[in-house]
Formats: structure tokens, sequence, C-alpha cells
């Protein structure tokens, strides 16, 4: 007999030996914890105080937009508070009722919102089935902004719940959070010393102050070094800071500058490819208080911030900041009202600048913070421009999509360092435009975009009326272009007449973050460019006419915000930094590059949008579906009395296996949209109109849906 046998007998027959034992704790250890089985309460007594919960249910639909009341179990009561997530059974009717008591109903999650001593409601009511977790996500600060979201966006409360409160982690919610930092020092200005008035944004933010400031930033990569500065004085004064940013690469780049300036602990990052395990845990230390900063990508907008000080979004222009979900958020229009509600700072800031930044300033909503004209072109580029007559004049060059002077240019910039190539997306449709002026071709009744059809006529994309005896407005010609689509080889091309040096490419396929600073061809689709060491020697802006020939009310400022996005990019002229533009010399964005004065064009855009009534200064909704579906939701819909209808228009059909656009129809299905137009100061109204007509269409069985978005991002 062994003596491990001798020691197993010694402590019984059942007994086991200590490897074993180990092995069981482990497992033991390892395993989750049973998960409690909703119950239905029957016979269980109310719960003393406040016995009944208002519960908003996670139905996303416009009908069941409000809260619904549950009796609260006496075993409930003491972890039934506001806030937590609960389980309740939904849709039993009034059938199933057991002493005095509602049951059966699917079971669905929900938030339990407040308690209160009475219900408005004189039926039975059914039980809460289950507190699944005691940690209150829901604070009334985030509730009151979703129901202010929803209600701006013609949704339902549900929806909005759904993007500002994360999925549940256990594992993350059991884990501790940690004490919060103390507070750091406030920051020195630094670069910020280049802008007039930003010393007294920052003083403001560190002494507790609640400055709003439209920042049009020079170029260069200091921007994320100057949003830190922001969130240290912030955070000096003892408040939250939120920063919000289109993209992951952009994330990096806060958060490496936050690192740098306050060090680890003082703030959280906040976006989607982290994980939900990541994700919850720092959403929790935020909304515990055990962090007060936060940076993130879109979802970040609803971030439970304590004490929140300063909220930031940058490159609101980006088609990243709209949500993709219903009710579809705007990063911006959400951080205004955030501004707005919880009385704190408000910092918009781009290289570019927006109609809807230029409409902040000029209300007096938001102060301008701008650098001077020295300091412009101390750190821009020089740009240079390339029309239809150099090629006109360059019939090879056309041809190879690099003209002349674009080819010195980029054989210049190669003995220096990396030389970008921006390339427009391809699918970008064109429109029509004079062929004298290049004005945009619109409507003569909504002015609307016109575009030309298979049958040879003409066609507003807005409101669908044919135009038969169209001529231009500002040079009275009567012959119509179709704006050129942009190249699809261009990276083969400048490979071939540059064969000794390396091309690079940064797109949809695969976006390049950053690029060393040595002799390359750096080819990038719009939005792709990556960082090169020390700023690219140059920069080609390509077929320019692709972007500026998109149908849709921002073609110009979306074409300039791309060119100055990849521009900022480049040394500045003192050392040689020079920026080559493909496309209509004497179009006003390409103008605005030259001088780099996006804010004179935005201003500009505003201007000539509030004589049209275009948005942002009117509001405007966009109502899609089956045709039939749309003309009867527009003729039950009791909108303001200032409202017009454009259209409907058909919509392009999707074609099965491609790609779905945001608010497109299925693939196979024949969709109309039409787009209902309101003056300044009715938005409210045609939202809750809209919203009305939808729960009520909802609510009736049968029948197809419609989709409402309101100002949507494109709109022809």
């Amino acid at each position: 007999m062994s003596s491990e046998n001798g020691q197993q007998r010694a402590g019984g027959p059942d007994a086991a030996p200590p490897e074993q034992l180990a092995l069981l704790r482990d497992a033991v250890r390892k395993a989750k914890a049973p998960r409690a089985k909703p119950r239905t309460w029957r016979g269980a007594s109310p719960a003393k105080e406040l016995p009944v919960a208002r519960v908003v249910v996670d139905k996303g639909v416009l009908h069941l937009d409000r809260y619904f009341d549950y009796a609260v179990p006496e075993e409930l009561d003491a972890v039934a508070r506001p806030g937590v997530r609960v389980r309740v059974r939904f849709g039993a009717g009034g059938r199933t009722v057991r002493e005095g008591r509602r049951e059966g109903g699917g079971l669905i999650d929900g938030f339990l919102v407040e308690r209160v001593a009475e219900s408005d409601y004189t039926g039975p009511l059914a039980a809460l089935a289950q507190v699944v977790s005691p940690e209150p996500v829901l604070s009334p600060e985030l509730l009151g902004l979703a129901r202010a979201v929803a209600d701006r966006y013609a949704g339902s409360l549900a929806d909005v719940l759904q993007l500002a409160v994360p999925p549940r982690h256990a594992r993350a919610e059991a884990a501790e959070s940690g004490t919060p930092p103390a507070p750091p020092p406030a920051p020195e200005p630094g670069s910020w010393r280049r802008y007039g008035r930003a010393a007294d944004f920052l003083r403001s933010l560190a002494s507790g102050g609640v400055p709003r400031a439209v920042w049009t930033a020079l170029p260069g990569p200091q921007w994320a070094q100057e949003i830190a500065r922001a969130v240290q004085a912030t955070l000096a004064s003892g408040r939250g800071a939120l920063v919000v940013v289109p993209a992951g690469r952009a994330v990096a780049r806060v958060d490496t500058a936050l690192r740098e300036l306050i060090g680890e602990g003082q703030h959280a990052v906040l976006t989607a490819d982290a994980g939900q395990e990541r994700r919850y845990r720092e959403w929790l230390a935020v909304r515990r208080g055990a962090v007060r900063a936060v940076v993130g990508t879109r979802a970040a907008m609803f971030a439970p911030v304590r004490n929140l000080g300063l909220v930031v979004v940058w490159d609101d222009g980006d088609a990243s900041h709209s949500d993709d979900h219903a009710p579809f958020p705007h990063v911006r229009e959400v951080l205004e009202l955030r501004a707005t509600r919880e009385k704190c700072g408000f910092l918009l800031g781009s290289w570019s600048c927006t109609v809807e930044a230029a409409q902040l300033v000029e209300s007096g909503w938001a102060a301008p913070l701008v650098a001077d004209r020295e300091q412009v072109r101390a750190t821009a580029p020089l740009v240079r421009t390339v029309g239809d007559r150099d090629l006109a004049r360059d019939e090879a060059a056309r041809a190879a999509r690099l003209p002349t002077l674009a080819w010195e240019v980029a054989r210049e910039g190669l003995r220096h360092g990396p030389v970008l190539v921006q390339v427009p997306r391809r699918g970008y449709a064109p429109r029509m435009a004079c062929a004298q002026c290049r004005a945009p071709a619109r409507c003569r009744h909504c002015a609307g975009p016109l575009a030309g059809q298979e049958a040879g006529e003409l066609r507003c994309g807005w409101c669908g009326r044919e135009e038969s005896a169209w001529h231009c407005p500002e040079c009275g010609g009567f012959r119509l272009r179709a704006q050129i689509v942009g190249a699809r080889r261009t990276a083969e091309e400048l490979g071939r007449a540059f064969p000794a040096v390396p091309v690079r490419t940064s797109g949809r396929e695969q976006v390049l973050d950053t690029v060393p600073g040595t002799p390359a061809l750096v080819v990038s689709t719009p939005g792709a460019e990556p960082v090169a060491e020390g700023g690219y020697a140059a920069a080609l802006l390509l077929d320019g006419w692709a972007m500026l020939g998109r149908p849709d009310l921002r073609a110009g400022e979306e074409a300039l915000r791309r060119w100055i996005g990849a521009s900022a990019l480049v040394r500045p002229q003192s050392v040689g930094g020079t920026v080559v533009i493909v496309a209509e010399p004497t179009l006003r964005p390409v103008q605005a590059l030259v001088r780099w004065d996006p804010v004179g064009h935005a201003v500009r855009e505003l201007a000539e949008r509030a004589e049209l009534g275009f948005p942002p200064v009117s509001r405007m909704a966009a109502v899609s579906g089956p045709a039939e579906a749309v003309a009867d939701f527009l003729g039950g819909a009791r909108l303001p009395p200032a409202a017009e209808v454009l259209g409907p228009v058909p919509l392009p059909v999707t074609e099965a296996g491609r790609p779905r656009r945001v608010g497109g129809p299925p693939p196979g299905e024949r969709w109309e949209r039409a787009l209902v137009r309101v003056p300044p100061g009715s938005g409210a109204a045609l939202a809750t109109a809209l919203k009305t007509a939808l729960a009520t269409r909802t609510a009736r069985a049968g029948g197809d849906a419609v989709r409402i978005r309101i100002d949507p991002p494109d709109i022809g």
C-alpha cells in the first residue's frame, strides 16, 4: 500500500485527493452564479412604501412611448430603486387576473424610472418580475436628456436609451471602480496662444465658467493637445469633461495627448470596438464618479459624466457623428442640448467650418475662436489650382489624371518627404450644372438639385417636378453639363509614373494611421488620410468635380471640409508645403481653400440657405417608405400650417447583395421619399406632428411602415 493510498483512506472512504479537491474548488470558484428566474409573485405582499414602480419598457414603438406602472413586491423593495434594470411581463391584457394582480405576458427588459405611492391606472397591476441588477444606470439627468433627444428627433424614449446605456456585463459590474484622482492643476495656454481669445476661454473653464465657442483649428497635429488642455482646465475646476470625435484614430490621438498632459487614471475611453466588458467597465467608472473625463466616438455623447463642465465635439461635419439607428440623433445637436440643460461649457472644433457652426456664432449662442491671418499664413501650406482650361491645354495629363502642375509638385515634394494623393471614392452620382459658369442647376419651385433622367429630361431630386425650360440664373446660359466622376486607377497610374517610389494606399479595405516621413506616394480616399511623420511635403487633390458634383445640398461644404482635412496634414508654406487641387479655380469652395477661409465660406453658405429656405435655417424631415404608405401617412398627419411638402420622389432601388444605404429601402423594394420643410421656430411642432401621426399608424394593425428622419444629413 502506498503512502498516498494510506492518506486517502485516512480521510474516509469518500474523501478525495488534495489535487482533486483543489480542482473542485477552482471549478466552483469559476462557475457562474445561478441566475434568478423571473417570478410572477402570485400572492406576494406589495411594498409598504411607494408600492408602484413606473417603468420604461424596451419597446421602441411610438404608441408605447410612455411609462407603465407595476406593483413592487415586498421582497424587491430594497433593490427596486430608480434607475435600475428590471424585467417585467408585458402584453397580458386584462384576461389573467388573480387575487387582484395581473399575470401572464412575455418578459421584456426595462428601466425603473421612479417609485410612487399610487397609480393613475385603475385596473390591476402586474408585479415586477425581476430586478436584473441593483446598479442604478439611468440617472434623472440621463433620463431627461434621452427624453429631450427623443422629442427632438420624433423618436421613442426606448430607442434613445438603447443608444445611451450600454449592454450589461456582470463581471464588469462586479468590479470595483476605485476613487477619483485629485484634480490636476490649471494648464498653461501652450499652442492655444495662437488664437485670439483662447487664453480667456481656458481661464473661464478653470475658474468654473461655462464659455461656448466655435473653434476653427489651425493646420497641423496640435488640435489633440489643444483639446487636452481644455479638458485639463475643466478638471482643474473640479468638474467633468466629455470629448466626442468621429473615429477611433482621432480617439487614439486625444487619448495619447491626455495621458501625456495629465497622466493615467484621469479619463476613460468609450468606443464600440473596445469590447462589451471593457466598454461597460469604463462606462460604470464614469457613472460612479471614479473618472471625470471621457473621450470617445458617437455613443459617448450620452456618457453620464458627473458635474459636467465641458462638452467638446471635433469635426462635426463628419458623417460618423450622425447615428445610423432610430431616431438618428447627431452628436452636435445632442451636445448642444447637454450644454443647455446641464449649464456647461461647449467647444465645437474643426479645421473647417460647417454651416451649423456658423449659425451658432451668428445667433450669439457661441463665440468664435479663430486665429488671425498672420498665424494662418504661417501654418497653412501653399494652395495652387488646376482648372478645366489647364487640363484642356494638357490632354495627355487629362487622360492620366495627373496635370503638369501636379506632376511637377509631386516630383519636387518627393525629394523632401511623402506626398499625399487624395482621390474621391467611387459612387458619387453626378448632378447637372451650368456648362458656362458651373453653377449648380436647381429647381425653380423648391431650389432642389436637378438631375438628368434616362429619357433626357431634367427632374428635381426633391419635389420631383420636371424642368423643361431651365436657364442659369447666374450667367443666363442654357447649356448643361454633367459633373465628372473621379478616376478609378489612380494608384496604378501613379505607380507607373513614379516607378522608383513606393506607393501606399489607405481606404475602405485598409486604413493607415501613420506613415513614415520618407519619400513615398500615399493614395487615400477622403477621410482615410494617414498622418505623416513631420507632415507631408505636398498633396494632390485630384478630380475635385467628383466631390463638388454630388447631388446633395452639402456638396460644396463637404468638399471643402475634405480638402482642408487633407491639406492640414501638409507642412507649412514656409518649409515648402504645397497643395495642388484639380477643380475649377473660380468656384467658391476652391477659392475658400486657396485663401484658407472656411469660416467665410460657411457664412456665405448660411446666408444663401437663409434666402432660399434651406436647412439649417429651416427645419426639414424626410418621410420614406412604399408609395401608398407615404401618401397615406402625409394625408393623415396634422402638419404645422407653414409646412411645405416636397415630392414624393422615387428612391434608388437597392440591388440584392449590395450594401444598403442608411435610410434606403430593403433590397428589391421600391420606396419613395417626401421632404417636409417648415420655417424657423416650427421645428418642434413638426417633430410632434410627425411623431403623433406615426404613433397612430403603428397602433393600427396592418399597413406598411414609414421611416422618419429629422434633419437628414443628405437631402439631395
